[in-house]
């Protein structure tokens, strides 16, 4: 029997992938993905975009690696912060091509703990060493990223500043300036992942790292969280000498992304009706958010403790005495789903507290309740 290569056996598996199996369960009532609320996909607006894709013949023939011609020149046009950009099959693969381009075997990655568990796994795949940078709901210890990047041969930098995926920190102004101005010391390359940035539902929008980096900086954005996510369609932004080699590896990879798919994008966000969809979105969010952490605040005051998000789709909740991994086996016995907090740091890291992450948009507000109260009666008990 052919054995699997070394590198995809010391991967670790996704716990948010493999759970998905288990929550699809009846009355099972899940806290632990980050899935949007399909009730409130553009319906409506995907109906006319669909309408149009038989218009061009074109678009249903090979196309350019780098993507669809007028989604490209509308994302350099509307973010302004780079000179070219590459259309990826979600920002994902957009990840998954910078850590293959860039990183051989034994190179030294930089991240938050806690950190994506999407990227973690990209860096298994690479067999990239990755080391950690201590974080809290401002964004990077300052002292400590100057230290990690003075003591260690760092390459890339990896970080979602808005409202990350799993704590929901929004960095401050002074964090993304500071770390602008270190990687450009360093010379050490930012990779920017930007899926939550829209979904800002107080407090002021801040500006990209990437927009403050004078050095090397891809900017990553997704539409998987505004417009739909099985329509797969993210990009990378960067110069166009640092977005080279990852043409290269993306027309060995699939030559490139599907191009229906890109048109109806981009017909589905220059729609004159998208923003207020947008606008309505995050209310709808907010709206559930303030469910959720009413909800924590009368159940669970006495085993968490977490702060109120201004964005993004997760609480992040603390644990003052339980473990964990235990407590997330448990509440499967109680049909709640819950991702324990060890899974967003690497494998061979220290984990400084023990926490759950807890998703807020994919639940209404009366199966948001009683998910809270199936965890109080979990916690209760063990």
């Amino acid at each position: 029997m052919i054995e699997p290569s070394q590198r995809v056996q010391e991967t670790k598996e996704s716990y948010i992938r493999n759970i998905l199996k288990v929550i699809q369960q009846p009355g099972m009532l899940s806290l632990a993905g980050g899935l949007p609320d399909a009730s409130r996909f553009p319906k409506a607006i995907l109906a006319q975009a669909a309408q149009h894709l038989a218009d061009d013949p074109s678009i249903y023939q090979y196309g350019a690696t780098e993507g669809y011609a007028p989604l490209r020149k509308w994302l350099i046009d509307s973010l302004a912060l780079a000179d070219d950009v590459m259309v990826t099959s979600g920002s994902q693969q957009a990840l998954d091509l910078i850590a293959r381009s860039y990183l051989n075997p034994g190179d030294q990655v930089l991240c938050e703990a806690p950190s994506y568990l999407g990227a973690l796994q990209i860096f298994d795949l690479a067999q990239a060493k990755t080391l950690t940078v201590k974080s809290d709901s401002t964004g990077p210890d300052l002292d400590h990223l100057e230290s990690m990047l003075s003591q260690n041969q760092i390459k890339l930098f990896y970080a979602v500043p808005d409202f990350q995926n799993p704590s929901s920190s929004c960095w401050t102004l002074e964090k993304r300036q500071g770390v602008a101005l270190l990687c450009e010391r360093f010379d050490v390359a930012f990779i920017e992942d930007a899926p939550y940035r829209e979904l800002r539902y107080s407090g002021e929008t801040l500006p990209s790292v990437s927009s403050l980096c004078k050095g090397q900086a891809f900017y990553m954005g997704s539409f998987s969280k505004i417009a739909t996510p099985s329509m797969r369609v993210g990009f990378v932004m960067a110069s166009q000498k640092l977005l080279e080699p990852l043409k290269k590896v993306k027309q060995a990879s699939d030559l490139h992304s599907a191009l229906p798919m890109q048109q109806m994008l981009l017909a589905t966000i220059t729609h004159p009706e998208f923003p207020a969809h947008l606008e309505q979105l995050k209310q709808h969010y907010c709206a559930r958010r303030d469910v959720l952490v009413d909800a924590l605040n009368r159940h669970l005051s006495d085993w968490i403790d977490f702060e109120v998000p201004e964005g993004g789709m997760f609480v992040w909740a603390k644990l003052k005495q339980h473990q964990a991994h235990d407590l997330a086996a448990k509440a499967l016995d109680y049909q709640v789903a819950v991702v324990p907090g060890d899974e967003f740091w690497p494998s061979d890291a220290s984990i400084d507290y023990q926490a759950i992450r807890l998703n807020f948009t994919a639940l209404d507000d009366a199966q948001l309740e009683q998910a809270v109260e199936r965890l109080a009666e979990v916690m209760s008990n063990s």
